[in-house]
């Protein structure tokens, strides 16, 4: 008999996408998506059935509601129903289109033709029931920020191209490994990556595979930073993180202790509001905050090792 999932359908206003993204993945939602319609943004999210009860649905919708009066927008509504898994798997789907990103990037899902002309690169993804489509904004802010990194590196710390070409790095709470295979597109040598949820590495994996990169340029494990140490050669030229605040300032320590001192590091998942917080955890640990990009309520730290 074919697992059964929630699907969430969450109408709102669009300011509101992004802020509901964070929140579906915080629920637990293993797959996400959105549509225009009218003046409104339909917003699903897919869970498994038993990971949450009604009342659980009840208190997200609560969540929904207070934070959508907390920045002055109308309350979005909240419907869900039980679907089979082939259901849910196709569902989502359906409304994801190619994307642009930033000046070089094209994400192209894996089920749909390549583009027959383009410059850009063409990063192939089926996420599976992983988080990271590119769809969300701090993962957005993550490749424009790995493209600005090996675009033009500032003169204080200035690499020559066979350097760059040999740059390593660590890709922290990987999800659909989209930044592994975005930094290796740019050129970086080789990436490790890891998150805990065996789901995600598998989706690395399988994304790895749909992008005919070898299995020695992205060295995938189960686990965290500790995990990611006990792989490495010696340290990392650079450290991507997008996951939430909370973690990243917990794993600020054992983030240091993998860097060189020209390490450099692109941080992001974090809300506007929780950015101070991150930094001084970073600079505290020796790491001084180039630049701060935002987009809408979240933002995404350019950091250097001091």
């Amino acid at each position: 008999m074919a697992n059964t999932w929630w699907e969430l359908q969450i109408l709102c206003e669009p300011d509101l996408e992004e802020s509901i993204f964070w929140r579906l993945e915080n629920f637990g939602c293993r797959g996400t998506a959105s549509e225009t319609k009218a003046n409104y943004c339909l917003v699903r999210g897919y869970l498994p059935q038993f990971q949450a009860q009604l009342l659980d649905l009840a208190a997200l919708s609560l969540w929904l509601r207070q934070d959508a009066l907390c920045v002055g927008f109308s309350a979005p509504t909240l419907h869900w129903q039980i679907i089979d898994e082939e259901d849910w798997s196709s569902s989502w789907k359906q409304h994801w289109q190619p994307q642009e990103i930033g000046d070089r990037f094209l994400i192209n899902p894996a089920w749909l033709p390549l583009p027959q002309s383009s410059d850009r690169l063409v990063i192939k993804l089926d996420p599976g029931v992983a988080f990271g489509t590119g769809a969300h904004a701090t993962t957005q802010l993550c490749l424009e920020s790995l493209e600005m990194r090996f675009a033009k590196v500032p003169s204080s710390f200035a690499d020559t191209d066979a350097q760059q070409n040999n740059v390593v790095i660590a890709d922290i709470g990987c999800g659909s490994g989209i930044l592994s295979i975005g930094a290796l597109l740019l050129g970086a040598k080789k990436a490790y990556a890891v998150d805990t949820d065996p789901l995600a590495v598998q989706s690395t994996n399988s994304n790895r595979i749909l992008n005919d990169i070898n299995a020695e340029k992205i060295v995938t494990a189960q686990g965290s930073v500790d995990v990611l140490a006990k792989l490495l050669e010696k340290p990392v030229d650079g450290i991507v993180c997008n996951i939430l605040a909370d973690v990243i300032i917990e794993l600020v320590p054992q983030m240091s202790a993998i860097a060189l001192p020209a390490t450099w590091g692109i941080f992001s998942g974090i809300l506007l509001e929780q950015s101070k917080s991150v930094a001084d955890a970073l600079e505290k640990n020796g790491w001084v905050v180039a630049t701060l990009w935002r987009r809408k309520e979240w933002c995404c730290l350019n950091v250097r090792r001091s």
